[in-house]
């Protein structure tokens, strides 16, 4: 893996300490190569949200090695000196609600982020447009978030993921509140823009609907990782 994608080698995450000590993470594998997306499946309780606030810099692991491409950004400590720069930079966001900004459009609610980061405002807007039209919701982007339908916010969702083209992007259940129909077109945008952007993706769900067109996955148990292979199947 060169460039881009993500590896991590014997994760760990351990809170407390004595008698009162819990492993939620024990020396986690994982692999995700540029252009790839998998599915992180497991029962509530297994270690998947530890995993993914690890992997997105939010909470220190306990011991292992996380790498970003061929940066090594984490080794038994963090690496990085900035996190909320990486996170910003590096780790795109995903989540089961779209979190849009209320009082902003969907334009602006993409490009905020490139523009926290210092990109002229021109230029991120110009860069959130870009996205929107990738996502074919361009059409919507002077739209404010309450005008918007559900699977039109979380493709301004995944846009705003997306803006700052990272090499990693992290979705947390994106398909939980939509139908059948909505919860594939999700996932085959999330693929489609993994190969444009050659991201590498990784899908936590519970979504029994989306869980066949998995290529390949990880199963947690009790903050173990198993790979298996996935249907990879064909959408509709």
């Amino acid at each position: 893996m060169t460039g881009k994608g993500i590896r991590i080698e014997g994760l760990s995450k351990r809170y407390g300490t004595g008698d009162t000590a819990v492993d939620a993470l024990k020396h986690v594998d994982m692999q995700v190569a540029p252009g790839e997306v998998i599915g992180l499946i497991g029962p509530s309780g297994s270690g998947k949200s530890t995993l993914l606030k690890c992997l997105g810099a939010v909470i220190e692991p306990t011991a292992g090695r996380m790498i970003l491409g061929d940066e090594v950004i984490y080794d038994n400590g963090w690496k990085i000196r900035d996190l909320r720069a990486l996170r910003r930079d590096k780790i795109g966001f995903v989540f089961q609600s779209a979190y849009l900004i209320p009082f902003l459009d969907a334009t602006d609610n993409v490009a905020l982020l490139p523009m926290l980061a210092g990109v002229p405002n021109a230029k991120a807007r110009a860069s959130a447009m870009e996205m929107l039209q990738a996502l074919d919701v361009a059409h919507r982007a002077a739209a404010m978030p309450a005008q918007l339908s559900g699977g039109e916010q979380q493709r301004v969702a995944i846009a705003r993921g997306l803006v700052n083209r990272p090499p990693v992007i992290l979705a947390d259940e994106p398909t939980a509140p939509l139908d059948g129909e909505r919860a594939l077109a999700v996932i085959r945008i999330l693929n489609d823009m993994a190969r444009r952007f050659q991201t590498a993706i990784i899908v936590v769900t519970h979504d029994e609907k989306i869980i066949p067109t998995f290529r390949r996955m990880y199963h947690i148990r009790d903050g173990v990782t198993h790979e298996e292979a996935g249907e990879g199947r064909a959408f509709n």
